[in-house]
């Protein structure tokens, strides 16, 4: 019996999956940006970390950044301004922006569980609040 109701809960949970402008979740790897996406990987799958480097004098000034006294180098990744674009493609398309929104200002968008996601407020060291459900 607990097995089954552990497979209920689990097929529960899959039909609930979020929703971003009409688009499971589930439903991702068909959308054109994750399309995309699948596509340039193919392109780049085999390219040299080395060739990238040796293509682009600039490429750890383009892909990597600080903040105080931490660096963030993402350059030593088979990525490309394409695929930086390409992502940004996909954050659109899924409304990340908004969802970080509505995330910052304590809404439920854990529509899984009905709730807000609180990683915010655990780390918020501000004097501002972050209010859930007033």
């Amino acid at each position: 019996q607990i097995k089954e109701a552990k497979q209920v809960h689990t097929l529960q949970t899959n039909q609930k999956r979020s929703k971003t402008k009409g688009l499971t979740i589930s439903g991702l790897s068909q959308s054109p940006a994750w399309k995309a996406l699948e596509a340039h990987y193919a392109s780049m799958k085999d390219v040299q970390m080395k060739d990238l480097f040796a293509n682009d004098p600039q490429r750890f000034t383009k892909f990597s950044m600080e903040f105080e006294d931490i660096l963030f180098d993402y350059s030593k990744n088979r990525i490309t301004e394409e695929t930086m674009d390409l992502l940004y493609d996909l954050a659109k398309q899924q409304d990340v922006m908004d969802l970080a929104k509505k995330m910052f200002s304590g809404e439920k968008i854990n529509n899984t569980e009905g709730r807000a996601v609180l990683h915010v407020a655990l780390r918020n060291q501000s004097n501002t609040p972050i209010l859930v459900d007033g």
